[in-house]
């Protein structure tokens, strides 16, 4: 089925200058502000602590702006800074096996630290007020569901990916909500094949990558915020794409992280010439949102969804490359 072009009127590109292009909120700059204290505590008082981490430390950054000890420092860097530390290295990196997404832990304990603190303040409003309890009562119900939302939402399951090498799997967790061919001048070809997917707020968030491949361009979109089902929302929202090459077949694809009327956070912390496998996670984008996964409209393949059908990332597959 033919759809409209793609073609959009966004503003130009621009080139990330971090994993959270589009600016970070409140709790992130908490965060961020905490990882100043610690810095500034490690190379007061553990010195020790500060070189060892230097000796360890990899590659190059010219002139780098970003305060790099340890690998924690590159959380919101990594896809903008020339350091890197090797995994063996990487005492840090149990932080990705929690179970909930690494770029939303400044959100997750914000949020649930006020929900927490509203849910104990209207106990205490209850019992203050008895005539009143049940309101308080209502509102203390309704903060420990927003917590469980909060919770749920970030949460990061573990995912088994398919051993078929022909498979394209799902960038993302939601439910189909476009497939078609599109007009695209700017992709290879000019036509697509996309395939959307929308995820509510009660899907897992985060992104991953869908074959094999090399990152060859990463690019940020400011724009709009319409809802993510909306028929504009893939020519006017904000936006981030990743292009990158198949390893097994040579081809172009690319996924779109498109923000919704609610996310107004997109991550990713890829960069180009990185290297990539199906299945890991690139990024996230933070409170219902769409992604798109499209490859050249000439491609020989075998789409395996449908409109409507369900999907998870990094283990449905999406379609085969033949």
């Amino acid at each position: 089925m033919a759809g409209p072009s793609t073609t959009c009127p966004l503003p130009p590109p621009e080139a990330p200058q971090g994993v959270q292009p589009g600016g970070v909120g409140f709790f992130v700059r908490c965060e961020l502000a905490w990882g100043r204290l610690r810095r500034g505590y490690l190379r007061r008082f553990r010195p020790a602590h500060v070189a060892r981490w230097r000796q360890r430390r990899q590659g190059k950054c010219p002139g780098c702006p970003h305060d790099v000890i340890d690998p924690r420092d590159l959380k919101f860097v990594r896809n903008v800074c020339g350091y890197w530390f090797r995994p063996e290295d990487d005492v840090y990196a149990y932080r990705e096996q929690l179970g909930f997404a690494r770029w939303g832990y400044a959100e997750l304990v914000g949020f649930t630290t006020v929900l927490v603190v509203l849910g104990g303040l209207f106990l205490a409003l209850a019992y203050a007020f008895p005539q009143l309890a049940w309101v308080f009562a209502i509102a203390n119900a309704a903060a420990w569901l927003l917590i469980a939302e909060v919770v749920w939402f970030f949460r990061d399951p573990p995912r088994v990916v398919p051993t078929d090498p022909a498979a394209l799997v799902s960038p993302a967790d939601g439910t189909v909500s476009h497939i078609e061919t599109v007009e695209d001048s700017d992709f290879a070809g000019g036509r697509a094949l996309r395939v959307s997917i929308f995820l509510s707020i009660f899907n897992v968030h985060v992104n991953r990558v869908p074959r094999n491949g090399r990152v060859t361009d990463v690019r940020y979109f400011r724009g709009e915020y319409l809802d993510a089902r909306h028929a504009d929302c893939a020519a006017r929202n904000e936006q981030l794409w990743i292009d990158m090459t198949d390893a097994a077949t040579g081809q172009p694809i690319r996924v779109k992280q498109i923000a919704g009327a609610i996310a107004r956070r997109i991550v990713c912390v890829l960069k180009p010439g990185d290297e990539v496998k199906a299945g890991e996670r690139f990024g996230m984008i933070k409170f219902g949102s769409r992604t798109d996964v499209l490859v050249p409209a000439t491609a020989d393949v075998d789409v395996l969804v449908k409109v409507g059908d369900k999907v998870k990332g990094a283990s449905t597959m999406l379609m085969r490359l033949r």
